[in-house]
């Protein structure tokens, strides 16, 4: 099994939790965000230094509140590939609407061959309409499969995803390429060019090595579409049981269409927060503060879907979960060492992990403990796994081909 780290990539925050500023009032000066990008490279140096197999960032814009201050996960990740030569480095998501889908298809082959093969593809269709909205001018925003007020920019969304997605794969894996979609026609016509018109077009530079592409699994047609395209699935913040049911599903979709099963594990990512400490009352007091920051941010974009509610069906776009509910229903793995390593456990058993990613730093943490809990996890939690879990992290290879 591979384990990765996965970082929001925030300031840090006095004030974290619910008693503090409110998220929309929160500002940050240019000192304290070129102070977290300079921690944020510091992590991912310390994760190769510790073993780790991958390291995540995410692609957000416009986050004054300072939650997740990187835009670009590509250009942070050349900038982490220079400092160090085995970790693999990926995006969790590039926001596929946000982008020409050549100019993303150019920018992940620079940097993956330029890393020498460390690169990882990661899709995703996007969270916040503040941020897709600026930079589609208008055109794009970010719906819901399951609020009828959001349906037509879901399904626009979709359209475009799905034609970006052909596109890249077209763009990466072909010498000479054409395409036409509802939304793309590439070249477009009657581009002059040396006395004749451009009939097609060649991605340069194009992958040099095999590379992974993982898009994010929330609700029930991306659940399809994943699978159906061939990509791995990355799964997080759902309780263990919709959790397996979606995991499973995954797998039987994959077969049905390609006609083999998947191995153990195979081409399914499960994200997991973590937080380890001495004893379980300790970690629960030191991320209290974290989590509570987490769903501030995220509640109101309907996150909470993936629990369930108080009477034990799945849960609304409002519900907002307490710590104890993350640590109960799966998402959230909180303890000692033992404790959160009987967890993964549990959820190998239920799920059958072969890429792990844990989120061991919330928003506003200091990075000090970022580090911190790194090491301890790196230290103190890998040892614990069952047999054979995380034991090839050192020896993973950079890629295991096009997905």
């Amino acid at each position: 099994m591979r384990i990765g780290v996965f970082l929001f990539g925030g300031v840090e925050m006095a004030d974290a939790g619910p008693g503090g500023t409110e998220p929309t009032e929160r500002r940050y000066d240019q000192a304290a965000i070129e102070h977290a990008h300079r921690e944020l490279l510091a992590c991912g140096e310390l994760a190769e230094r510790l073993g780790y197999d991958s390291y995540w960032l995410t692609e957000h814009h416009f986050q004054h509140e300072g939650y997740e201050v990187v835009p670009n996960g590509l250009l942070f990740g050349a900038f982490l590939a220079a400092r160090t030569s085995r970790i693999r480095i990926g995006t969790m998501f590039n926001v596929v609407g946000q982008w020409h889908p050549l100019r993303l298809a150019e920018d992940f082959a620079l940097l993956h061959n330029l890393s020498g093969g460390r690169g990882i593809l990661g899709v995703g269709r996007g969270t916040v309409p503040r941020e897709i909205l600026p930079l589609t001018a208008g055109a794009v925003s970010v719906g819901s499969y399951d609020n009828p007020a959001a349906a037509a920019a879901d399904a626009l969304n979709r359209e475009i995803t799905e034609e970006s997605l052909d596109v890249l794969h077209t763009a990466l894996t072909n010498e000479r390429f054409r395409y036409t979609g509802t939304h793309f026609r590439l070249p477009p016509p009657g581009i002059p060019d040396r006395g004749g018109e451009v009939e097609e077009l060649t991605l340069v530079p194009r992958p040099r090595y095999p590379y992974d592409t993982w898009q994010a699994v929330t609700s029930p047609p991306t659940l399809r579409a994943v699978p159906t395209r061939g990509l791995g699935g990355v799964f997080w913040l759902k309780e263990r049981r919709r959790l397996a049911a979606d995991w499973h599903a995954f797998a039987d979709t994959y077969e049905q269409v390609h006609g083999r099963a998947l191995a153990r594990g195979e081409r399914r990512m499960l994200v997991l927060n973590v937080a380890v400490a001495d004893t379980r009352a300790e970690a629960m007091a030191t991320v209290r503060a974290g989590h509570d920051e987490f769903w501030r941010f995220l509640a109101p974009y309907g996150w909470g879907r993936g629990y369930l509610g108080p009477d034990g069906r799945p849960a609304d776009g409002d519900f907002v979960p307490t710590l104890e509910d993350s640590m109960a229903q799966g998402p959230w793995a909180v303890g000692t060492p033992a404790d959160v390593a009987a967890h993964i456990a549990e959820l190998d058993e239920l799920l059958g992990l072969g890429d792990l990613v844990i989120f061991p730093a919330m928003p506003g943490d200091p990075y000090a403990r970022a580090q911190e809990q790194l090491r301890r996890f790196a230290r103190d939690v890998i040892p614990l796994l069952p047999a054979g879990v995380g034991a090839d992290v050192m020896t993973a290879p950079a890629g295991s081909g096009p997905r």
